[in-house]
């Protein structure tokens, strides 16, 4: 009699979600693409989209985000579809969060809360750690989550994880007390960074830029000729480096640059995040050149540049030099390049087209002044 040996997974389940979205109709800022970019961030943080629950208002509902009727709605549509995490497009406010609890007696996450539980998966350093840490704790504090019953509610899923997880059930004085050390130590880093910067080498300081998952860690293995195991990590999923990576490149005879791989940018980015990441972040007020990269091969990139400019105007590293550079032409046919602005600077980090013309493009940037000014 044969038996079946094959070993079957016996880990926790994915949670299965629920996504609920108000779309206020802003011509100017389209749902549909952003909801897509959430329900992949939903995804990237291990949950199961079971359902989508779209709600078209002029204005968001002050007690309950969706208004009362639609969140019996949800409530219902939750039960049937076997869901048992709601994630909720919009951010909340604590009075809405609350109302909608008790109509929908499910875990509730919203945007912000799943990008920092991304965040708290992928940060590897000790740095990077502190931050996402901070980030969480000062979200919490701000917007009542934490405390009492409406912690114990979120079980464990997303939303929750991350270095500071242990300590999201003491009380407000406690988590107060570990905001301000975390503060300290960052204030730390800051000070360890400045001290760094001032003893650095020769070499210009080039930093790639971008929104989240469009190739910057491998460009910089492509550029830097890192071989596999050496290079930045690399996945092909949002946020997959928070830890910035430096290696030296070559860009023309004579010529190396430090290149640096940074964070990645979303549209409205968590403020808590650009604060607790702004150690990391002043890091690009060092660089002589930013490289701006975009996907090429998704159709929303405009967008994308438009919010990653937002931010580096926002961070005053607007005045910086520049250069933009559309990745994975690749994936893209001859009607498609074509169809890229005028003049791109079109590379492949993945087969090298490109990259030599980039190469040239960085070593030009690089002004005699400030070439000159490290001792080349």
């Amino acid at each position: 009699m044969n038996q079946d040996r094959r070993l079957y997974p016996t880990g926790p389940a994915a949670q299965r979600a629920l996504v609920v979205a108000v779309d206020l109709q802003d011509p100017r800022r389209a749902l549909a693409p952003e909801l897509a970019e959430f329900i992949a961030l939903a995804k990237a943080a291990g949950a199961t989209v079971v359902g989508e629950v779209v709600q078209k208002l002029a204005h968001v509902d002050p007690a309950t985000l969706v208004g009362s009727g639609k969140a019996r709605e949800i409530a219902e549509r939750a039960t049937e579809l076997r869901a048992d995490v709601l994630f909720v497009y919009n951010d909340l406010r604590p009075r809405q969060r609350t109302n909608l609890e008790k109509i929908v007696p499910l875990p509730i996450v919203d945007r912000t809360m799943l990008i920092l539980d991304i965040f708290a998966q992928h940060a590897r350093s000790r740095e990077g750690q502190l931050q996402v840490e901070l980030a969480q704790l000062r979200y919490r504090q701000s917007n009542l989550i934490g405390a009492g019953e409406a912690l114990s509610r979120l079980g464990g899923g997303v939303g929750t994880r991350g270095p500071g997880e242990t300590k999201l059930e003491v009380d407000r004085r406690k988590i107060q007390q570990r905001v301000s050390l975390l503060g300290h130590q960052l204030d730390d880093v800051r000070k360890q960074r400045e001290t760094r910067r001032s003893g650095r080498g020769r070499d210009p300081f080039v930093a790639l830029v971008g929104y989240t998952n469009v190739g910057k860690s491998s460009l910089l293995n492509r550029l830097a000729g890192s071989g596999q195991g050496e290079g930045a990590f690399v996945a092909d999923q949002p946020f997959a480096t928070l830890d910035p990576t430096l290696r030296r490149a070559y860009v023309a005879p004579g010529v190396n640059v430090r290149l640096a791989d940074t964070v990645g940018f979303i549209t409205a980015l968590p403020q808590e995040l650009v604060n607790a990441f702004r150690a990391t972040l002043e890091e690009l007020d060092a660089a002589d050149v930013l490289v701006h990269v975009h996907d090429a091969a998704n159709p929303d990139w405009p967008r994308q540049k438009a919010s990653v400019e937002s931010i580096l105007r926002e961070l005053k590293l607007d005045e910086k030099p520049l250069i933009d550079v559309f990745n994975k032409v690749d994936r893209l046919d001859a009607g498609e390049r074509a169809a890229l602005p005028a003049g791109a600077l079109e590379v492949s980090a993945k087969n090298g087209d490109g990259i030599d013309a980039l190469r040239a493009a960085i070593a030009e940037r690089i002004t005699p002044p400030a070439h000159a000014g490290r001792g080349a």
